[in-house]
């Protein structure tokens, strides 16, 4: 089994390829900007995927069997600053790694992560959010993933080739970057136990409610996907379970003797915040026999048992 991972040495890009780990795969995923941390063993290469000559050089080297296409600019605050980078990263980005697999491996079998962020405020009517919602995009990264979404099923529909939509609702875990939000907490508290910060934790808007599942629940997620999944449905990948950003912090705090207090800082706040985001997750579960199995709580433990050793 030949496997493409783009975005692979990324948050989730990591997971995945532990878990995929195995004599019957080769492994082939791509990083961007800088591959320096990765192992000599390990079969990473540089890749800018907006790139279409190189996303075409690539896939036709791979032919691969399975693609897992992570590849994206993910954080909504970023999506901001640099909307022009998100939108070719995200669209064009994606739209040239259809074409390759187009050209040079069809039969390929294809998962596109996409995101809750699609629904936008669809959840303030308080039932947990299908499948079928009506999309309301937000912010620039959340229009990129609708518009990639729309590419996917174009490309299934009129190209034939086999995708199948992750939509994932919010997930952490050790390793997560400190540029989202429950893991910038971790790494404040981490600096603050080592005498590195001021025993205060700067935070935006808690109030807002979010769906959290595990990264390791959601990498099973997705390879149970593309062993099960049904080519051109989309299936929310979540908990089914809200949960306040104020509840996430509390239980941060509670796993450190320090005592710290929280300050809100303006710069931390979004432009466009969504007050609630909530997943109803029957479809998946019945198609794959999917659920989570990790709790939040031993998430948020080691999401700052990882700072804890890294800083």
């Amino acid at each position: 089994m030949n496997i493409f991972i783009t975005g692979a040495t990324g948050f989730v890009g990591c997971y995945l390829r532990k878990f995929l780990k195995s004599p019957k795969h080769r492994i082939w995923g791509s990083a961007y900007p800088d591959v320096s941390e990765v192992s000599s063993e390990d079969q990473i290469f540089y890749l800018d995927i907006k790139s279409e000559k190189n996303v075409f050089r690539r896939v036709r080297e791979i032919k691969p069997d399975w693609v897992f296409h992570l590849a994206a600019i993910s954080n909504v605050r970023h999506s901001w600053s640099r909307r022009k980078e998100t939108l070719e990263t995200n669209i064009i980005g994606t739209l040239n790694l259809f074409e390759g697999i187009r050209e040079f491996s069809p039969d390929a079998r294809v998962i596109f992560v996409s995101s809750s962020d699609i629904y936008g405020t669809r959840s303030l009517s308080g039932d947990p959010l299908t499948e079928t919602e009506e999309v309301l995009t937000m912010n620039p990264y959340a229009y990129t993933k609708w518009s990639a979404e729309l590419l996917s099923g174009f490309y299934t529909r009129v190209e034939n080739l086999d995708i199948v939509i992750a939509r994932s609702f919010p997930h952490t875990g050790p390793g997560q970057s400190a540029d989202f939000v429950c893991s910038d907490w971790a790494y404040q508290i981490a600096r603050i136990e080592k005498g590195l910060s001021d025993p205060v934790i700067k935070v935006g808007n808690v109030s807002v409610e979010r769906d959290f599942t595990d990264v390791r629940d959601v990498v099973r997620a997705y390879v149970l996907l593309i062993e099960k999944g049904k080519t051109g449905e989309v299936y929310n990948v979540c908990s089914g379970r809200s949960y306040s950003l104020e509840s996430m912090l509390k239980r941060l705090l509670s796993f450190t003797q320090k005592k710290i207090s929280v300050r809100v800082d303006s710069r931390k706040l979004r432009k466009a915040d969504i007050p609630r985001l909530v997943g109803d997750n029957r479809k998946i579960k019945e198609a794959i026999s999917w659920e989570p199995q990790i709790p939040i709580e031993q998430s948020l433990e080691e999401l700052l048992g990882y700072w804890r050793s890294h800083i």
